[in-house]
């Protein structure tokens, strides 16, 4: 199965289809373990035209990137710490869809400032926005049988749903039959308000399953609490272990310890100004954590504050992380702020997983 992958960022797509379809690890070590075998189904699978191999009596099609696309510098050096040896092309308006292998499936989350309730929302009207026409335009020429996107929220409710029917329509004049439906990432056993659409498509002339709805449920959501926990570093003011001491986040004052209700406990708001944000709230680690974001300034804007015993701090990017489903140190070695952009423009890796490993009967 060979994927293009677009508006890449840190590689979420990528490490999702790795952790589900994957066959790299089983490739090398069939090759190693039998190696004249393994030859053999290669020069078999060439002869015949095809990339199927055998491994351990069953035909496998290896996962190959045949490139990505991105224009962010501290993006581009995470992906290529992770996904060595990928061709970027780069500003997606300038990518000549001729110039790229063929491909089975295009993946990938444009840009979403221009369709978030948190933005202006400006839409098709915004730069950002008419992005999703050049991966139209690449679809046209490259027909790949299968496409999984992912958006905000608002892009279904943008100008009174009218932007989400022309996403529709463009890809439906292109052949594709599609489902789509909004998932949040707590469903995916991370602790995260992160509510996101996305869209699965194929051409008509191949079958495929049935993809949504997705349980709320799938997986139990944990607490902040309980994710720490789990890493063993219960959740505190200090700093997890391997952290440098750049990486203190800023803190305003407690804050009143007024308890609300849902999951997501606002215990506070350090924030005077009024802002209609998550910039000053302070939140219970007892809870899931706001949904994190790539801009924005001043007290927590990018990931809310939470209470610890004894101070009010952001979170760390290695908790941004795990939130996001990234393994620890993904992002490691680049500023902060860097690191914090990242990964507010990252796509939750938990519910891709989820939705490939749905996909896999047909793509395979």
């Amino acid at each position: 199965m060979k994927y293009f992958s677009m508006f890449s960022g840190i590689g979420g797509f990528e490490l999702a289809i790795q952790r589900v379809l994957d066959s790299e690890s089983a490739n090398e070590k069939f090759r190693q373990t039998e190696p004249e075998v393994f030859e053999r189904g290669q020069r078999s699978s060439v002869e015949k035209g095809t990339d199927v191999l055998p491994i351990n009596g069953e035909r496998v099609r290896p996962i190959c990137c045949v490139g990505y696309s991105e224009i962010d510098e501290t993006a581009i050096k995470i992906y290529e710490k992770h996904f060595k040896g990928q061709k970027n092309y780069g500003n997606a308006t300038r990518i000549i869809p001729e110039e790229i292998p063929d491909f089975d499936v295009l993946c990938g989350g444009f840009p979403c400032q221009s369709f978030s309730i948190a933005g202006k929302r400006g839409g098709f009207e915004d730069t950002r926005g008419t992005l999703f026409f050049e991966i139209a335009r690449i679809l046209s020429v490259k027909r790949p049988a299968f496409l999984l996107l992912e958006n905000v929220r608002g892009l279904l409710s943008h100008d009174n749903g009218n932007t989400f029917g022309t996403i529709l329509s463009t890809l439906s004049r292109l052949g594709y039959i599609l489902q789509w439906q909004i998932l949040n990432s707590k469903s995916a056993g991370v602790p995260q308000n992160r509510e996101r659409v996305f869209i699965v498509g194929h051409t008509r002339e191949r079958s495929f399953p049935k993809i949504f709805p997705i349980t709320e449920s799938y997986r139990q959501p944990r607490t902040l609490q309980q994710e720490a926990e789990r890493k063993q570093q219960g959740f505190s003011s200090k700093i997890p272990q391997g952290h440098r001491e750049d990486e203190r986040s800023e803190s305003g004052g407690q804050g009143s310890k007024r308890s609300c209700s849902g999951q997501l406990k606002q215990v506070g708001n350090v924030d005077t100004k009024g802002h209609n944000s998550i910039w000053g709230r302070v939140y219970s680690p007892d809870g899931i954590s706001a949904n994190l974001n790539a801009e924005g300034g001043g007290l927590g804007a990018k990931t809310g504050l939470y209470l610890t015993k004894d101070n009010v701090r952001r979170l760390t990017p290695t908790e941004c992380e795990r939130l996001q489903g990234f393994p620890d140190g993904w992002t490691k070695g680049f500023p902060d702020n860097a690191r914090y952009k990242c990964l507010g423009n990252a796509v939750t890796v938990n519910i891709v997983e989820e939705i490939i490993f749905r996909l896999k009967s047909a793509i395979l």
